[in-house]
């Protein structure tokens, strides 16, 4: 009986494992659109619920190449391109991929002719699982810091430490 305890503990340490790995999700969080609230329209989640994994704060992304120079001057379409290519070497270099996006923030110059949004959601699905979209904001500015830059994107993400 002295050795009890002992083989509760080696039976915790190695059992435990087994339950959490049976019970998994495949990733950190998931996406939910609560009764409550509108059903969204527009290729967005209401809400993300994180439930492991590490955060991933990736700063506002603009049309510039890895040397700095803008891509697309006075192309939107180019622009939006580039925005995501730069976010999606970003969570890469984080150990994710865009898959691992549950937050996306959008800012747009008010120059741009809106009816060019489309553009954005055509070239956004081409990265996300548009099943479950990131929860997402879109907001007009007057102007991004450079005068040049038409839109300007933000994430967040969750990956598997």
């Amino acid at each position: 009986m002295r050795h009890g305890p002992h083989f509760l503990l080696v039976a915790v340490l190695f059992v435990a494992p087994l339950w959490t790995f049976a019970g998994a999700q495949t990733e950190p969080f998931h996406f939910l659109n609560p009764d409550a609230l509108a059903k969204p329209t527009a290729g967005y989640s209401q809400v993300v619920e994180v439930t492991g994994g590490k955060i991933v704060y990736i700063a506002g992304q603009v049309a510039q190449d890895r040397s700095g120079n803008i891509v697309g001057k006075d192309d939107f379409r180019a622009q939006v391109q580039q925005v995501f290519e730069n976010l999606d070497a970003a969570v890469k270099a984080a150990g994710g991929d865009f898959h691992n996006v549950v937050k996306l923030n959008f800012f747009c110059a008010e120059s741009v002719d809106p009816s060019l949004i489309r553009v954005v959601r055509e070239i956004r699905d081409k990265y996300v699982d548009t099943a479950h979209p990131p929860v997402s904001t879109f907001v007009v500015v007057k102007r991004l810091v450079q005068p040049d830059w038409l839109i300007e994107v933000e994430a967040v993400a969750v990956v598997n430490k």
